[in-house]
């Protein structure tokens, strides 16, 4: 039997404004869940509140019945390629390396097997020639795939990622979502939070679909509908192709 990932109640507020309006959801694990809604709907924010990233103003999150730190170890979280400083002197291997840690512990140095792991992690996303490039001489795309190499050496169970796709070309795109969907073929629980609607039906099994409150969760067929999309984006929707705004 699959475990679950449930959340109950979370709301989160900035200087007094509801951001995350009482959101409720449950996934059986071995999933790969889109997190759609527009501009401002609380994608990022929800994302981040789950893992306790930032503060919550309330809200309960277990996985496989357990509270989230008794599995912290086992999460793994990519975030915005904006909010990261691509200046800072790192190279590749190195960025990739940084998955290891929570498994090592405090005080303990990789070792050889570790840097070893790091540069498989780095052929599995196609970068592993890049290895002694610093991390802000890489394009967008490789960046992105280099931060999915350092998720991917943390050998976690839950991957979560926040716009993994956007500003990146078409090749580093395929690869990513190809790793995205066999991770879930192998058991593991994927949420990312996406913006191309027209790729929605081909990447996802579930979907959050949000506008500070839930309007739809549950499979990409029941979700991914026109009453639902027009109510989340307050615009028509087609089922012929996107809304044409960025989420």
């Amino acid at each position: 039997m699959r475990q679950t990932i449930d959340v109950e109640n979370l709301n989160v507020s900035y200087y007094g404004k509801q951001v995350v309006d009482n959101v409720n959801f449950s996934f059986e694990t071995g999933k790969l869940i889109g997190i759609l809604g527009p501009n401002g709907a609380g994608k990022s924010t929800m994302m981040k509140a789950v893992l306790g990233l930032i503060p919550r103003d309330s809200g309960k999150v277990t996985m496989e019945n357990k509270p989230l730190k008794a599995v912290q170890k086992r999460i793994a979280y990519v975030p915005q390629r904006s909010n990261i400083d691509w200046d800072f002197p790192i190279i590749v291997r190195d960025t990739v390396l940084l998955g290891t840690f929570p498994k090592l512990g405090l005080f303990h140095r990789p070792k050889k097997a570790d840097r070893q792991w790091a540069m498989e992690c780095l052929a599995k996303v196609g970068m592993e020639k890049y290895a002694k490039n610093q991390i802000g001489e890489l394009s967008g795309g490789q960046q992105q795939r280099v931060f999915l190499a350092r998720a991917l050496a943390q050998k976690a169970e839950y991957f979560f990622l926040d716009e993994p796709f956007v500003g990146i070309d078409v090749a580093s795109e395929k690869v990513i979502i190809n790793i995205l969907k066999k991770l879930r073929d192998e058991g593991k629980t994927v949420f990312v939070v996406h913006h191309d609607l027209s790729k929605v039906e081909h990447y996802f099994d579930d979907l959050i679909l949000i506008n500070k409150e839930i309007i739809g969760c549950g499979s990409v067929e029941n979700v991914f509908q026109p009453s639902l999309m027009q109510k989340a984006y307050n615009s028509p929707f087609s089922m012929m192709g996107s809304l044409g705004v960025e989420a």
